[in-house]
């Protein structure tokens, strides 16, 4: 008898033991059916998966397929993006995913399109931009400060240009644009202020390039 209930102790806990034991190993059988579909939601959404099928479509030039995973403002930025497509993906960090050049130059930081995810869905692009005047330049950068927005100013300026700039917030000071003057190598913007002026210096790549700008300077009163 004594061995009889000894054999069924052994036999109920290792009833217990190996189906715990299972779970341990695959670290999934004790997650809830409805865990595991999120946890595939959440592989089938990174942001690289989602930038890379807009960029395919847009390869494409299939609008529809790049509206079902882009906001149609994305959409339209990305399909009148004035250059040859990038060529190589430079990867994401956190939900923002860039494509950058490798063969050609082109105006500005961004060297390419930066697509930024919110979900399942790009919400966003920024891309080198092709702007034919040092005045229409000037003026994207300092709105892009004005709208305390950096990826928008790299579109049109160097990160040089755009560090400097940001390192202090658009405060609502009285700035007034006087207008550009040729320097050497492109021409110089100027933005007025109580106190002294701002110049940005633009340049272009070539002479049928667009502008975008290189640099800015201060001066005191």
């Amino acid at each position: 008898m004594r061995g009889s209930k000894a054999a069924a102790v052994l036999v109920a806990a290792s009833a217990l033991m190996f189906p715990a034991q299972a779970q341990a190993e695959t670290g999934t059988a004790a997650q809830p059916a409805g865990a595991v579909r999120e946890g595939v939601r959440s592989a089938a959404a990174r942001p690289s998966d989602v930038a890379n099928r807009l960029f395919k479509a847009w390869l494409k030039a299939d609008r529809d397929a790049a509206s079902a995973v882009a906001s149609p403002a994305a959409v339209n930025t990305l399909f009148g993006y004035p250059y040859k497509a990038p060529d190589r993906f430079a990867g994401c960090t956190g939900n923002a995913c860039r494509f950058v050049h490798t063969s050609v130059r082109v105006p500005g930081g961004l060297n390419g399109i930066l697509m930024i995810v919110s979900g399942t869905k790009v919400a966003k692009v920024y891309e080198s931009r092709h702007v034919t005047s040092a005045e229409g330049a000037a003026k994207y950068l300092f709105g892009a400060w004005k709208a305390g927005d950096r990826n928008r100013g790299l579109e049109i300026a160097s990160a040089k240009a755009v560090n400097t700039l940001f390192r202090a917030k658009f405060g609502g000071v009285g700035y007034i644009f006087q207008g550009c003057e040729s320097e050497r190598g492109g021409k110089s913007c100027a933005y007025s202020y109580e106190g002294g002026a701002m110049f940005m210096h633009t340049r272009r790549l070539s002479p049928g390039a667009g502008y975008w700008v290189e640099s800015i300077g201060y001066i005191a009163d």
